[in-house]
């Protein structure tokens, strides 16, 4: 695919460029709530000028504009390179949206699209049980159907952002003859219904960031499943492939690196500039050629996309890789401020407000859940792509 910028594509950097000038300044920094106003004054902003949703059809509330990689790649480079803040990431603008454009019902689309993308709905995911979590087909949580509804019992765990989740999309079993891939439903549901129990689970990072979900005869309408009953299972593994996506996300390293040099030219050793210290400068090019190779891969990904063709293995590694790069970021911009970057709580001496120290814990969560690092190295091991196969434990 030829990458070199058109007349066209020049023009529209230049007016990437001019929208950063003149509303850069209202964009929200730093860690804020989904619910936080100014980032939805942000987001509906960037949508109208198609630097959010940029593909997703106007009547369901993104801008309409037709796929281009090139203009894709612009946005983001303009947007890192002036440290600007881009449009809202969340599992509902993320993975669901994309999902419901593939396999929802036109209602479905219309209902839930324009309000997710808006931040006025926020959703959750409701995948993992205690005893489901790499094996997640064996899920247990079930529905019966009485009246028109289906009726859940059962318990979901590491729940991102449930309690404060307006909706969630869940794994439900409701065909419990079935084979246990084949007797799965993908429901959506309110986490205002009775019966919907929230209990907080504090990780190493000191904050509740996931959670524990219980559900006792909790009653969802049976016209809310996206996909036909027991075929949830496949809607699920397209979930999960924008999953991977929002985790593997090619800018938020560029985002991450451009704050990095931002930080190395302020932060000092022994009354001298970081950035002028050849060890630190020597690991900061390196993890900037990871971050470009990233950058790389997910324009080829794309390319893909536009074509029609399977992503297979190549989809698989970014959210494996992503999440170690976005690590290893996080550790150097730890290092580059010295023994202060571990602070996370507030403080006389706190740098960056914990922010990089937080990301460096939640991060090595990211690498461990969701499939660990380990499953996914020896998947693409066996597969053929050359990445090392990680030794099984010697047994006693």
């Amino acid at each position: 695919m030829d990458l070199r910028l058109s007349p066209e594509h020049e023009a529209f950097r230049d007016d990437v460029r001019a929208f950063i000038a003149e509303h850069g300044h209202k964009a929200p920094r730093g860690r804020r709530s989904q619910r936080d106003p100014e980032l939805h004054a942000w987001q509906k902003l960037l949508i109208e000028h198609g630097y959010a949703a940029r593909t997703i059809p106007a009547e369901y509330g993104g801008y309409g504009a037709e796929p281009d990689i090139l203009k894709s790649r612009i946005i983001a480079e303009e947007f890192a390179a002036s440290g600007t803040p881009g449009g809202m990431s969340s599992q509902g603008i993320s993975m669901l949206v994309p999902t419901l454009l593939e396999l929802g019902t036109e209602e479905q689309k219309r209902q839930w699209i324009r309000p997710t993308l808006h931040g006025e709905v926020i959703w959750c995911q409701g995948y993992s049980e205690p005893g489901a979590g790499s094996d997640l087909a064996s899920l247990k949580t079930s529905a019966r159907v009485e009246d028109g509804h289906f009726v859940i019992n059962g318990q979901k765990i590491w729940t991102s952002t449930a309690r404060q989740a307006d909706m969630m999309f869940a794994l439900i079993r409701t065909e419990p003859d079935a084979p246990k891939h084949r007797g799965i439903s993908f429901l959506l549901l309110s986490m205002d219904t009775p019966g919907i129990e929230v209990r907080p689970l504090v990780d190493m990072t000191g904050s509740a960031n996931f959670n524990e979900v219980f559900f006792t005869d909790v009653k969802v309408p049976v016209g809310q499943i996206v996909g036909e009953r027991g075929q949830g299972w496949q809607v699920a593994n397209a979930v999960l492939t924008h999953e991977r996506g929002m985790l593997g996300d090619p800018n938020a390293g560029l985002n991450r690196l451009a704050a990095i040099v931002k930080l190395m030219e302020t932060e000092t050793i022994d009354g001298h500039r970081v950035m002028d210290n050849p060890v630190f400068r020597d690991r900061l090019i390196r993890l900037q050629a990871e971050v470009h190779a990233m950058r790389a891969h997910g324009l080829r990904l794309m390319a893909m996309s536009q074509k029609g063709e399977p992503k297979g293995l190549a989809g698989l590694i970014v959210k494996l890789q992503g999440c170690e790069l976005n690590h290893q970021l996080a550790a150097f911009a730890v290092d580059v401020m010295g023994e202060l970057g571990i602070l996370y709580e507030e403080g006389d001496y706190l740098r960056s407000g914990g922010s990089w120290q937080s990301r460096y814990m939640y991060d090595l969560g990211l690498i461990i859940g969701g499939g660990t690092a380990q499953i996914q190295k020896n998947i693409i091991a066996e597969r053929g792509l050359g990445m090392p196969r990680e030794p099984k434990a010697a047994k006693a």
